[in-house]
This record gives C-alpha cells, sequence and structure tokens, in this order.
C-alpha cells in the first residue's frame, strides 16, 4: 500500500495554522476531518512520531480547556450553559488520548492530570465502561459497552512506563474478566444496551482505522498482551471461536479490511458565526480514505494480527 502522498498531506496540515486553529475551537470536533482525527489515525498506523510537536502541545492545552472534567452522569453535573457534548469529554475519547500523547513521549499524569483518575472511577460492575450517561443510573442491570471499555483498557495495559498500582492491577482484571466473558464478540445482554447486540454482528469484520470503533482482533490482541504481563491464564474457550476465525478468515496472514465503521456518522460543525451544528455526515481526509478501503490488505492490522499469533503460541493457546 503506498500511501506517502496522503501522509504528506497530514503531515503537513498538522504544522499548519489551520491546525492549531481547529483544535482552539474543539479538541474533538469535527468528525473526522480535524487535527485530532489525523493525530490519531498516525497513531494507528505506528506513526506516533511523525506528529508535530506544535501540534501536540496545542492538544494538550485544548484538552485541558475542556470545562467539565468529570464524566457527567446527573442532569446537575453539567454547569448551566455548558453543552454536553462538547463540555465533557467521553470514555473513548480520553482513553485514546492518553495513548497518543504516551506514545508520543509527553508525561500524560502530569500534563494532563486529571486522566488517570478518571479512567479507575467509570468502571462498572462487570469491568466495563459506558460512554452514555445513562447506563450509570441503571439499577436493575450492567450496560456496559465493549465500544467504551477497549480504549482505556489499552491505555492502562499499554502506557503505564512504571509499576501498576493496585487499583489499576484490579482494573485490568476486571476487565480482561469483561472481554472473558464477552467472549470478545458478544454484545450486551442487558435490555438498556440492548442496541450492541446489533452492533456486535459487525466485530467479526475487521475495521481500520478503528477510531472509536471495535473488532473482535483489537480485543483479542489487548487480552492477549493483558495474559503475557500478568502471567493470568486466560480460557481458551473464551476466545476459540474468535482465533478460529480469524486463522480461517486470513489463511494468507494478511488481514484484510471487512468495513469502514466510521461510514455513516455525523458530526458537529462549526459555523462561520462560531455557533456549532449538527451535520449528518463527516467528512474524511485523503490518508483515512486510502488506508481504510474495503477488501484491501492492511500492514497495520497484518502486524497486530502476527503479535497476536506469537503470543497465542507463547501460551500454548495454539
Amino acid at each position: 500500500m503506498n500511501y506517502q502522498q496522503e501522509l504528506e498531506q497530514s503531515l503537513n496540515y498538522l504544522k499548519s495554522p489551520q491546525a492549531i486553529k481547529s483544535l482552539q475551537a474543539d479538541a474533538y470536533w469535527p468528525k473526522w476531518d480535524s487535527s485530532w482525527w489525523h493525530m490519531l489515525l498516525l497513531h494507528e498506523m505506528g506513526l506516533t512520531h511523525e506528529i508535530p510537536e506544535t501540534v501536540v502541545e496545542s492538544y494538550i492545552a485544548a484538552i485541558n480547556r475542556i470545562p467539565v472534567k468529570i464524566f457527567p452522569i446527573y442532569p446537575e453535573d453539567m454547569p448551566a450553559g455548558v453543552d454536553l457534548a462538547r463540555g465533557s469529554p467521553c470514555h473513548c475519547q480520553l482513553g485514546h488520548v492518553y495513548q497518543v500523547l504516551a506514545a508520543r513521549g509527553v508525561d500524560v499524569d502530569s500534563e494532563v492530570n486529571w486522566l488517570r483518575p478518571w479512567f479507575l472511577k467509570y468502571q462498572m460492575a462487570d469491568g466495563g465502561l459506558n460512554c452514555d450517561e445513562g447506563a450509570y443510573r441503571e439499577k436493575e442491570e450492567v450496560p456496559s459497552s465493549m465500544v467504551g471499555t477497549i480504549p482505556i483498557f489499552e491505555a492502562v495495559l499499554f502506557h503505564t512506563n512504571r509499576q501498576w498500582t493496585s487499583e489499576e492491577e484490579v482494573f485490568l482484571k476486571k476487565g480482561a474478566d469483561f472481554l472473558i466473558k464477552r467472549q470478545l464478540m458478544l454484545g450486551s445482554e442487558t435490555k438498556y444496551n440492548a442496541s450492541e447486540r446489533e452492533s456486535a454482528k459487525e466485530w467479526m469484520q475487521l475495521c481500520f482505522p478503528r477510531f472509536y470503533f471495535y473488532d473482535v482482533l483489537r480485543g483479542l490482541h489487548a487480552l492477549l498482551h493483558w495474559s503475557k504481563k500478568t502471567g493470568s491464564a486466560i480460557p481458551y474457550e473464551s476466545i476459540k471461536t474468535v482465533v478460529r476465525h480469524l486463522q480461517t478468515q486470513f489463511k494468507d496472514a494478511e488481514m484484510q479490511i471487512g468495513r469502514q465503521a466510521y461510514l455513516g456518522s455525523g458530526s458537529r460543525n462549526q459555523l462561520p458565526n462560531g455557533d456549532w451544528k449538527w451535520h449528518p455526515e463527516a467528512v474524511s481526509f485523503p490518508l483515512m480514505s486510502k488506508v481504510s478501503a474495503v477488501g484491501q490488505a492492511s500492514p497495520f492490522l497484518t502486524k497486530q494480527w502476527k503479535e497476536s499469533q506469537q503470543i497465542l503460541s507463547e501460551l500454548k493457546l495454539i
């Protein structure tokens, strides 16, 4: 896959005044063509080191400017006049923010010191999290979300440059148990999060970039690394279906993209007068379009699969 021209376009954008201006307006919106999404895609491609220092500094300032640094579960958690969609981040966003900044060499616990406590605070009883605040108000069931869980699990697992605290070890153990119980592929059994069972029908189809989306290779990769790092066993029955699916579907070891998970997503876009308005279609950018074409072999997914196969072999699971 030759994406050099598109890569240069993204790097030039991130070096431009427009990229800084975008972050001054918002650290997240609009999808998908703003500074944050270019940064996150470079990270997923293993090119985090290419992200310009100037835009990294601007991003740290932008994320720290977010007015509400808690997850607002109840209406009274949001100050009057603050837009819920822009005034407080979600778990998915923060899990990825931590990963990108840490991989870029930022001391995240110092520069954005409210992130790590957030991760542990909002873990639900079954080890998952959910970016839907209403899920935390449910009393009869635990409607956690695979999508809301995996980025924070990855952040703590892969980007802790010291020994884990006892609380972090518990967090990871509960998160791993959550993935195991879900067999890496099952949606929520709850009434509240019934829609995830529909989403789960697509998880066997790999996607790239993942951004805030999930597929079974992403879950397997994280769970296997947890097992290797902690010496904890994984019941093979809990991953057997996913492993066999990946082995059968990709016999030549070239992992192919099965879907563009971001299609159909809307975005909040800023109008010339400074107001923000919902738009039903988000905008892509050349590098994102180039590396996400359905049916093409993805070197990034292939690398992750090879890592997973190696650990499966080391753990004598295959």
